[in-house]
């Protein structure tokens, strides 16, 4: 695998590319880095594919704007658009896990015409791009589930928490949602704990913090249908996005194959790498 930077559009992205063959570009989420896939980009280059993973705006050797607007989710979706465009890349597969599969989603509905196909791990498409509702809904109703986005909103004070204890803050957020606490290896995890103690995590949390803007940009789009072939990939033991939550998508994406991976919480291409890559192998050979 080799990383480089990347001007795409607004932003330059540190990108990890391996393979030739049809682009695949991988998309990862919170708190996570391109290092995410790194079972899958070996996996997809031996398959005849183009396996290319950035870091995403405000993560790793990435961009970092400081102003909150500048995580909006248009922008993250364009950086996907204009990354295709740096690489040459008329249309391209498109693969995204936890806020990756909200940028996909978001890529999906807006530019379909780029894409042959999306993978979403973990979060359906329910009519919703954008994934979160309003801070009020989740406030009112959603906080057992969604609470840490409440927790994310005051600049500094999340930023605050991890400085006191990186180790321990990224630790436990990765073990709360894990189906088996020792996933990651001790040098695996050093991987994310050297980039977010060297880059921070301001840019990351600037994401939850136009959840309210991302809503009221896309609101135009409730209901889009996700016309390209779309595989989602869905995890038994993840507590925040159940697989049941991938019932009844039909409704918005007639062209869909639902794979169920087992034992695996959240972080599902580092906790069940072989299932998800037969998975995602054999969806895109179709």
């Amino acid at each position: 695998m080799e990383t480089r930077l990347v001007r795409a559009g607004g932003a330059t992205l540190a990108v990890t590319e391996q393979g030739q063959g049809e682009p695949v570009i991988m998309l990862h989420g919170f708190p996570e880095l391109a290092w995410s896939w790194r079972h899958q980009i070996p996996a997809l280059a031996r398959a005849g594919f183009r396996a290319i993973a950035p870091d995403q705006r405000g993560y790793g050797r990435s961009d970092k704007p400081e102003e909150v607007g500048e995580y909006g989710l248009g922008l993250l979706a364009a950086d996907v658009t204009a990354l295709a465009d740096a690489l040459d890349l008329d249309t391209f597969h498109l693969v995204g896990h936890d806020w990756g599969s909200i940028v996909a989603w978001t890529v999906a509905v807006t530019a379909p015409e780029r894409l042959r196909s999306v993978t979403s791990l973990n979060v359906p498409y329910r009519g919703w791009c954008t994934g979160f509702p309003k801070l009020s809904v989740i406030d009112e109703s959603l906080r057992q589930r969604f609470g840490y986005v409440l927790r994310f909103q005051e600049p500094g004070a999340e930023e605050a928490r991890f400085a006191a204890d990186p180790e321990r803050w990224l630790r436990t957020t990765f073990q709360a949602l894990a189906a088996d606490t020792g996933f990651l290896t001790d040098d695996e995890f050093g991987v994310f704990l050297d980039a977010f103690t060297t880059h921070g995590i301001t840019g990351p949390l600037n994401w939850y913090r136009n959840v309210d803007a991302n809503h009221d940009a896309f609101a135009h789009l409730a209901d889009a249908p996700i016309e390209v072939p779309t595989l989602v990939v869905t995890a038994d033991f993840d507590p925040v996005l159940p697989a049941r939550l991938a019932e009844g998508m039909g409704r918005w994406v007639p062209h869909l194959t639902t794979v169920a991976v087992s034992n695996s919480g959240h972080w599902t291409q580092q906790e069940q790498p072989e299932q998800v890559n037969r998975a995602l192998v054999g969806f895109l050979n179709r």
